[in-house]
């Protein structure tokens, strides 16, 4: 993976530390310094059956992770590139032991040891897909009320969290590494889901846990109507319902219809499942309606296809995919298999999904990434016992911090405090702090989508002046110091425009 301009500056600090701390302090130095080379970090959250494992396997493009109830889906599972494909299973007690994938090409379900004694289990795939993307599937959510083992407990500093009991604090480290979070629901957002969540958010990573770095993904919404029927009309204004309950837990909620979006991306659906449903297909327009109407007369009606074949389809596409599937083949009886799967993958809503994946986490992964190292320095130096080594990092990190281009990181830092709640500012200031965070492009950040260099300078310098004058005359501590940052935002993206205008005008006049 390319590391990026701030994670590049905070791994060349990390160097210089090393030769200046001891021993103890310097391995955990080098361990940030080796997390800065490897892909942005997603840890898949969710409530038991809500569809995680199916939404992991959709983002790798194979289906590895098995969806069924085992010893492998109470342990966190974490999915890197490799150049060959290998499962290696992590003990609590350092050891590793390898195991092949299954005859399916999936993660066995029996581990070989314990799920008490595992840690985590490491999958490398060649899939191209991770090489930008290191994906950790966790063990599902329960409760909120549910009381962690005593280990967890006392890693997080928790009483209570949202994770499986049998959950043990190297699997909860392992989530809490992650730098974003990836929520699935199922149907409607209860109340402990809530509670849950935000205790997630409280184990996991400092800039990770935030609606800036956090989605939901309302899975599975192909059952919140019966039948084959479209369940779009529904989907859509629920799960704008779900992010206005969760708008200071995740950024949004994209709906997606989980099963359809693993079997194209894995590319499951074969020819022969295609010739099969050309077959029903073809059947009268009132035959078809009865055996759509439930899973159980698709299952036992007579049709040309045979019992077999037809579960086969259900287990795939389940009916509103098998509906979908034979209302193009009606259409476009003479639709390849490719073109099938391309317009199955695009009714799943997954390309939305992944769209807002690369929008919001993996354009913003330089950040990140170097926010979080500079996050782990920081408790490396709070967490030490010798004072010269807290010293050398604090000082180290501070004068990194100084630093005009690391700026972006104290303004992911205010924009977090604001998004979730703890630092309260009127709506319109919160859009345009979180534009100013997040956004590279001066004119989405100044809403000025058509406007020249000068326009947007003068534009940047009003803002900074106008966050500068809410600070000092109508703000109350937290909000100043908020507004401070902002205000230097502000006029660093002023000074930015100008030379980048600078630096164009001297090309044409070079050219």
């Amino acid at each position: 993976m390319t590391v990026g301009p701030l994670s590049a500056r905070v791994a060349t600090l990390c160097d210089e530390v090393v030769a200046t701390v001891g021993p103890e302090a310097a391995g955990q130095v080098r361990h940030v310094r080796d997390r800065l080379a490897e892909p942005l970090r997603v840890a898949i959250a969710g409530r038991l059956k809500a569809g995680k494992s199916t939404l992991v396997n959709a983002l790798i493009g194979r289906r590895v992770a098995p969806t069924a109830v085992g010893e492998c889906t109470r342990v966190v599972t974490r999915f890197r590139y490799g150049t060959a494909d290998r499962v290696d299973v992590v003990g609590r007690d350092g050891s590793r032991a390898s195991l092949p994938l299954d005859d399916d090409g999936m993660i066995p379900q029996r581990l070989g040891m314990g799920a008490g004694r595992v840690a985590y289990v490491d999958v490398t795939l060649t899939s191209e897909k991770l090489r930008d993307l290191t994906v950790v599937d966790t063990p599902g959510l329960a409760s909120a009320d549910t009381v962690v083992s005593a280990r967890a407990a006392a890693e997080l500093g928790a009483t209570a969290a949202p994770f499986d009991a049998a959950i043990d604090a190297d699997s909860a480290s392992e989530i809490a590494a992650a730098e974003a979070v990836v929520y699935v629901f199922t149907q409607a957002v209860r109340a402990d889901d809530v509670r849950a969540l935000e205790a997630f958010r409280a184990a996991s990573a400092r800039l990770a846990s935030s609606p800036i770095n956090a989605l939901g993904v309302f899975g599975k919404v192909d059952t919140l109507v019966g039948g084959a029927a479209d369940p779009w009309p529904v989907a859509g204004p629920l799960a704008e319902q779900q992010a206005g309950l969760l708008a200071r837990t995740v950024s949004q909620v994209v709906p997606v219809v989980g099963l359809l979006a693993e079997t194209g991306e894995a590319g499951r659906l074969t020819a022969g499942d295609c010739a099969a449903l050309k077959e029903l297909a073809a059947l009268p327009a009132d035959e078809l309606r009865v055996l759509l109407a439930s899973v159980d007369l698709f299952r036992s009606r007579p049709a040309p296809v045979g019992p077999e074949r037809r579960e086969r389809l259900l287990g795939l596409l389940d009916l509103y995919g098998v509906g979908f599937a034979l209302a193009q083949l009606a259409a476009q009886p003479q639709l390849g298999t490719g073109e099938l799967v391309r317009r199955l993958v695009l009714a799943s809503g997954f390309p939305r999904l992944r769209h807002t994946l690369d929008r919001s986490l993996r354009w913003r992964a330089d950040a990140i990434k170097a926010g979080w190292a500079l996050s782990r320095l920081e408790r490396i130096a709070g967490h030490t016992s010798e004072r010269r080594d807290c010293e050398a990092l604090r000082d180290a990190t501070e004068r990194l911090l100084r630093e005009p281009a690391y700026h972006r990181l104290r303004l992911l830092e205010v924009a977090q405090r604001v998004a979730t709640g703890r630092v309260e500012l009127p709506v319109a200031w919160e859009q345009e702090l979180t534009r100013l965070a997040t956004c590279e492009d001066a004119r989405t950040v100044l809403c000025l989508p058509h406007a020249g260099a000068d326009e947007l300078a003068a534009a940047a310098v009003e803002a900074a002046g106008r966050w500068r004058v809410y600070a000092v005359a109508g703000a109350g501590p937290a909000q100043a110091r908020v507004a401070q940052v902002a205000h230097r935002g502000f006029h660093l993206l002023a000074q930015s425009i100008r030379e980048t205008a600078r630096e164009h005008s001297a090309q044409e006049a070079g050219s």
